[in-house]
């Protein structure tokens, strides 16, 4: 016979705790809530696995870059076997997502229950023009771990800290009364701050970032503007 159901973990942002879950099959059959930051919860042996395989690719990615990253270098730097690293992450694009999530988590926590403008607290349009500048400045630092994570371009999509920012985007458009489908709208802004095109324009064009923050602005006021 099953056990009693757990409720599943809430946002701390009441705004998204009144949207309905966005649910996920986990690797061990439990789901979990799209809509917040936390993973499921892991045995107390996989946590120190996982701590100790990630502090090491966060070692080898600050002496040697992204690209000399790999499945075994990890396992070396972490004193482990090969085959550790790959049941915890699968592949190595999985062990360059883990790490972005890794250090995601600061930035979901700033835009999830942070002081306003970004975090609750601001109306939903000061919220929106202040959630793009945080996203150009947060990637900024990441640029060639999340450019080399970017091996499977439909995998970026089910990436559980982009799911979150598509939710977040979405609901903040809802509570502007933005007209259109608030998911689409949502990609859309985040299309015109994703990595590679931000590095395409900052980079190969030279661009300064406060013209693609200034490009943000435009696209909220244009969306919001009927509202």
């Amino acid at each position: 016979m099953n056990g009693p159901v757990e409720p599943l973990p809430q946002p701390p942002d009441p705004a998204l705790r009144a949207l309905p879950p966005l649910l996920s099959d986990a690797p061990d059959g439990t789901r979990r809530n799209l809509l917040i930051a936390d993973e499921p919860p892991l045995r107390a042996d996989a946590a120190r696995n996982r701590t100790l395989l990630l502090d090491a690719a966060s070692r080898l990615l600050s002496c040697c870059g992204a690209a000399e990253l790999t499945m075994d270098s990890v396992a070396a730097e972490a004193g482990v076997g090969k085959g550790t690293v790959f049941r915890r992450f699968g592949d190595r694009a999985g062990l360059l997502i883990a790490l972005l999530d890794h250090r995601e988590k600061q930035f979901q926590a700033a835009f999830l229950s942070g002081p306003p403008p970004l975090g609750p607290g601001a109306p939903a349009v000061q919220r929106l023009h202040a959630f793009g500048p945080a996203v150009l400045r947060h990637e900024r630092d990441h640029h060639p771990l999340i450019l080399a994570s970017r091996t499977d371009p439909l995998r970026a999509y089910a990436v559980p800290a982009y799911r979150l920012r598509v939710n977040h985007v979405a609901m903040l458009l809802r509570q502007a009364q933005a007209p259109g489908d608030p998911e689409l709208l949502a990609h859309t802004l985040l299309g015109s701050v994703e990595a590679a095109l931000v590095h395409h324009f900052t980079v190969d064009r030279g661009l300064p970032p406060e013209h693609l923050e200034d490009g943000w602005h435009h696209l909220v006021d244009r969306l919001t503007a009927r509202a």
